[in-house]
């Protein structure tokens, strides 16, 4: 079975929620049959300049500095629920057109989910950029992937249209934000929702699975 995952890498809620689908699929005892596959999704397709995101969100939602701060705290706090050690004060915000074209990359060679879990560690826990060629080369090679492959790929106009193909389809499928998740494209989860939803779908979607 298939489970497709729209997200983006500079989306709070996206490792969040990769967090509880896998807590969900450690407790399923069909796990091992299960295979995940990362799905590009732009929250700012539109961005040109890398910007501090409390300066984004400020301008984006029209809030002051205390509200920005207020909300970014109650996102710390649900991801250290999870596990997760949130660093949001000093991220920037840019575009990721580029990084997702290396993840879908990464696919090829094995090293996807390596590559999103790095990405979403750099940016979320140590608040470093994903926007420059060499913020995305820096990250790749943490998990062992060459640099000179990484800059043939982003020098290319490689994987282009399966970034605009991968939004277009989640758009098709209702989708007007992420994380947003799909099991055997029959079954959707819209957001970082509640470990128990998400282990409630996952054994939904085998059941039906298992009839074909």
């Amino acid at each position: 079975m298939i489970i497709d995952v729209w997200s983006d890498v500079v989306c709070p809620w996206c490792f969040i929620g990769k967090r509880r689908l896998e807590k969900a699929l450690a407790a399923f005892c069909h796990s091992d049959q299960i295979t995940i596959r990362h799905r590009a999704f732009q929250l700012q397709p539109d961005i040109k300049q890398t910007v501090p995101t409390h300066k984004h969100l400020s301008e984006k939602y029209n809030l002051g500095d205390t509200q920005v701060k207020e909300m970014q705290a109650n996102v710390c706090a649900i991801a250290d629920g999870e596990g997760l050690c949130y660093n949001l004060d000093d991220t920037l915000s840019g575009n990721t057109f580029d990084a997702h074209r290396l993840l879908l990359w990464a696919a090829t060679i094995g090293k996807q989910d390596e590559l999103l879990e790095a990405m979403y560690s750099s940016y979320f826990e140590k608040s470093l950029p994903l926007f420059d060629h060499s913020d995305l080369v820096r990250v790749a090679q943490l998990v062992n992937i060459d640099a000179d492959k990484v800059e043939e790929i982003l020098l290319s106009s490689k994987f282009s249209d399966d970034v605009i193909a991968d939004r277009n389809l989640a758009t098709q499928l209702g989708a007007s934000g992420v994380p947003f998740f799909v099991f055997d494209m029959k079954f959707g989860i819209s957001g970082a929702q509640p470990l128990e939803a998400f282990t409630q779908t996952l054994e939904g979607a085998w059941a039906e699975h298992q009839k074909v």
